[in-house]
């Protein structure tokens, strides 16, 4: 009777099974365990999920003219110009419009916690058939060279015995490995490893101060901070100091040591046979001494030097006992003797270019030249004695240049000085000017300043202050506030372009604002003679008796000199102002309070 595959589901219902197991969960899906009413029991296979997003895969034709927003240099609308992986080009498909790529197709990869910290993920095993595929076909190079150089040696009746080191076939390798403890394939990591049979390092000394041993490198570290017998035996890279015979029984360990593990056919062991291994390693040692001592001969034949090898006579090296008394001062020198000239960083006594001088020998209108052809170029070639008869015509031209200046600026002296005292009558005082020097805060004010300011101020308490402007013979200054002033209430009402064809203040409104210059603060000034009112409770002006609505407080300073025209309040005051005193008075005023009236 043939059994069923094991494969194929059972339809049958078995009634002798529990119901909590033949049952299937609510999430089992119906429709793939329709024909198994115990699939959701059954052991499943894992499907390996081998899909893995397309690299470099493009989508669709690619445009045919530049996008806005796409690759400055290919031109697809996936990466920008910082992204593109490919080959940057002169000018980009922005600019060109030409060879522009198509899109890649971007997939959305979600992976897990694990699987971004997968370093394998992705990868493709298929790859690396590559590398073993290359490892094969040097092995079969290998088998090919082995049984060529065999049939060679079948041929000409060699044993083969003569590849000693091991560089050829590697059948010397196999010979020798059982001879020695560790083999020949041992690698670089276990031949470094120490002697199981030696003390460590680290327990030579056992105080916690003493040399530190780095386990990571093997090797002692802080060699000099403590002076102990273990720090002095690790010293220079674990050189072991020794002295005597010691030295000599290291070199002799050594020597058998490498016998052995080079294979030679005179291999020596140091504790079975040491007078053999004495021998050989003296008779190499003296070898060696001649190899080296045929190379140096042959070097000193063919290239000369060698009385620079030979030593000098004893009497120059001898140290000779004398009587002559030396006496040395505090800083090592010798008492007496002539102190040596000390040596310039510059080339001395180096002469170039056919001078016959050096550099520095000549100075002249606070430049260095060479004395033998007054040139002040460093790097100038040479020119002798013509060379100093064209520097000599050189400078009598230029004295001669300098006597016409001289006679040109004294006949233009005169003239320039009377146009100064004309230009500096009209023009006005400079910020410096205006400024007191150190020497003037330091010193005081002097009699003459005190009598020249007597003379010029203002008295604003003088009832006859207001008819100096008529008085003949009172010339009052050009610099005056009050221009300003008017200048400033034309400006409000112009527009910024006629601002340059503002005209000037009458000419019988300057007078000296010499208040202003000095106090530059905020007082109540008259809008029609510039002066400081002392009657402000008057109503009008102590000086001119103009009236009191005409007078404003004005700020001197050169912050209110530009916002004084700013603001919708002051231009409507100014305006209200033009509008009432218009001519220079207002209708209605006050007795009194009209001031004079116009010619």
């Amino acid at each position: 009777m043939s059994r069923r595959p094991t494969d194929v589901a059972n339809k049958e219902r078995n009634e002798y099974i529990p119901s909590f197991i033949s049952k299937k969960p609510f999430y089992v899906d119906d429709d793939s365990s329709a024909n198994d009413y115990l699939e959701h029991q059954r052991l499943h296979k894992e499907k390996e999920d081998q899909k893995w997003y397309d690299r470099g895969k493009r989508v669709g034709p690619a445009a045919t003219k530049y996008r806005k927003g796409a690759c400055e240099n290919c031109g697809a609308m996936t990466h920008k110009a910082k992204e593109c992986l490919s080959r940057p080009r002169k000018h980009g498909a922005k600019w060109t419009g030409k060879d522009i790529e198509a899109d890649e197709h971007i997939q959305k990869v979600e992976l897990g916690w694990d699987a971004k910290r997968d370093r394998w993920n992705g990868y493709d095993a298929k790859e690396y058939q590559n590398v073993v595929e290359e490892y094969e076909e040097l092995e079969a190079l290998k088998r090919k060279a082995k049984d060529n150089a065999s049939t060679e040696q079948k041929a000409t009746g060699e044993d083969g015995d003569d590849d000693v080191d091991g560089d050829g076939d590697g059948t010397s390798e196999a010979k020798y490995a059982e001879e020695s403890e560790m083999g020949r394939q041992q690698g670089k990591g276990t031949r470094n490893l120490r002697i199981r049979e030696d003390t460590a390092k680290y327990l030579l000394n056992l105080d916690l101060d003493s040399a530190k041993y780095d386990p990571k490198t093997r090797s002692m570290v802080d060699m000099g901070a403590q002076s102990d017998q273990a720090a002095a035996l690790v010293a220079e890279e674990n050189f072991m100091r020794a002295s005597g015979d010691a030295q000599e029984f290291e070199k002799a360990q050594r020597y058998a040591w490498e016998t052995q593990e080079r294979g030679d056919a005179n291999r020596q062991h140091l504790q079975a046979n040491p007078t053999s291994g004495e021998y050989y390693r003296k008779k190499q040692k003296a070898e060696m001494d001649a190899k080296k001592a045929a190379d140096k001969k042959a070097l000193l034949e063919k290239y000369g030097g060698g009385e620079h090898l030979q030593a000098g006579p004893l009497r120059d090296m001898a140290v000779i006992e004398n009587e002559r008394f030396v006496e040395y001062d505090e800083t090592g020198a010798i008492k007496g003797e002539p102190k040596p000239a000390a040596k310039s960083k510059y080339a001395e006594n180096v002469l170039i270019n056919n001078h016959t001088s050096v550099w520095g020998s000549w100075w002249s209108n606070f430049t260095w030249g060479y004395a033998c052809c007054h040139s002040t170029v460093k790097n100038s070639y040479c020119t002798g004695k013509e060379g100093i008869e064209a520097f000599e015509q050189a400078q009598n031209m230029l004295q001669i240049e300098a006597g016409d200046d001289d006679q040109e600026q004294a006949l233009t002296k005169d003239t320039m000085e009377d146009k100064s005292t004309d230009e500096g009558r009209n023009k006005p005082a400079s910020n410096a000017q205006k400024k007191r020097s150190r020497h003037e805060l330091e010193m005081g004010v002097t009699e003459e300043e005190l009598e020249a300011y007597k003379k010029a101020r203002t008295a604003a308490a003088d009832p006859m202050a207001a008819f100096l402007v008529t008085c003949e013979g009172f010339n009052p200054p050009t610099t005056n506030s009050l221009s300003r002033i008017f200048k400033a209430e034309l400006q409000s009402q112009t527009s910024d372009d006629d601002i340059s064809e503002l005209p000037d203040a009458p000419s019988k409104f300057l007078i000296q604002d010499d208040f202003g210059k000095r106090h530059n603060k905020s007082h109540t000034l008259c809008r029609r003679c510039g002066l400081r009112s002392l009657h402000i409770q008057k109503h009008t002006c102590a000086s001119c008796g103009y009236p009191a609505a005409k007078m404003r407080k004005y700020n001197w300073s050169q912050k209110a000199l530009r916002r004084r025209t700013t603001g919708t309040g002051r231009m409507r005051y100014l305006k209200s102002v033009d509008r009432k005193f218009k001519n220079g008075f207002q209708t209605g005023a006050p007795k009194g309070a009209r001031g004079p009236e116009k010619a």
